[in-house]
């Protein structure tokens, strides 16, 4: 684990005289968590048997981190584990009032898929600016069209969120010539502050949203923002898709406001097959993948394991989220 230490004293971890108890809200596949056999009682339970069972864990992982059954169990009556961590970098499916108020602490998944994701970022910008889609469809009509690309060096890209996967994003841009902005929470050392947004996103060939779900982004690219876009722009959307208006996007296509745009992540998940979104002229839809390569079960289950060797020590946590804000702070 490489990320900095921050979270609950060492009396944190659990009692000597007794064996803690893992519970994993489940998800095929099971995370391999045979390193810890004999240290933790490991028991599962899914969306319909959380409730009754937490009570009764001092550990939760979410592994399932696509279930809002956490959001609903946590205010039920009994005791509620010492420590929850999510098999993912956001946090908002599992947040809510009693949570963020109670002496848990939070962990989340941050340094799994930083590179991964600022790589599929890299990938799109590449596909939609060579116009790969395009190629594709020509290929299939057997159809011999040449047309001239884009170059990517020398243009400018706003990267929305200023957490490692927003940073990860613009050194790899950064690798194609492309010369990004970071815009963060608050102002500090090379990264912008929300008040510099729309001046950055008249400015921006790239527009990429990574940021984290909260009360501030919720919304937060709608018609107004899509208005401030050159007619050239493209739109990335890597984050949460409750960061977007998705009907303001699908008009700013249709309308020609900007130039592209590509979703990995949508406001309901799947993607109904009844969704205009699949329709939109110029749009990417990819399945929320952009942080999934191959091996990134094994490498969360990993992080989980370690993690848990650090809390049965008494020694203090990586990725602790402050739970008011929705992300893991001060990086």
């Amino acid at each position: 684990m490489t990320a900095p230490e921050s979270g609950p004293p060492p009396s944190f971890g659990p009692a000597a005289e007794s064996t803690p108890t893992v519970l994993v809200l489940e998800a095929d596949p099971l995370p391999r968590l045979g390193r810890l056999t004999g240290r933790a009682r490991i028991e599962h339970a899914d969306e319909s048997t959380l409730a009754e069972r937490l009570p009764y864990a001092d550990v939760l992982l979410v592994w399932d981190f696509t279930s809002h059954a956490v959001r609903a169990a946590w205010p039920g009556e009994g005791p509620r584990p010492r420590w929850v961590h999510t098999a993912s970098a956001g946090v908002d499916h599992l947040m809510c009032p009693e949570l963020a108020a109670s002496d848990t602490v939070v962990t989340n998944a941050r340094g799994v898929f930083d590179q991964p994701i600022a790589e599929y970022v890299a990938a799109l910008v590449l596909a939609m600016a060579k116009d790969l889609p395009r190629t594709w469809d020509l290929q299939r009509e057997r159809t011999w069209r040449h047309r001239e690309s884009e170059r990517v060096a020398g243009t400018r890209a706003c990267v929305v969120g200023a957490g490692p996967i927003g940073r990860a994003i613009v050194a790899t841009l950064k690798a194609l010539g492309i010369t990004a902005a970071l815009v963060g929470r608050t102002p500090r050392a090379g990264v912008h502050g929300p008040e510099d947004l729309d001046r950055l996103l008249a400015r921006a060939d790239w527009v990429i949203a990574a940021a984290p779900l909260t009360e501030q982004t919720y919304g937060m690219f709608d018609a107004r923002r899509f208005g401030v876009m050159q007619p050239s722009a493209r739109f990335v959307n890597i984050g949460r898709g409750q960061l977007v208006v998705e009907d303001a996007l699908a008009e700013a296509l249709s309308k020609r406001w900007i130039a592209g745009a590509a979703l990995d992540v949508f406001e309901h998940e799947p993607l109904p097959a009844d969704s205009p979104l699949w329709q939109v002229p110029n749009l990417i839809v990819s399945p929320h993948m952009s942080g999934d390569t191959v091996g990134w079960r094994e490498e969360l289950g990993l992080q989980f394991v370690e993690m848990y060797e650090r809390w049965e020590a008494g020694k203090s946590l990586p990725n602790v989220v402050d739970k008011q804000r929705g992300y893991v702070p001060g990086h």
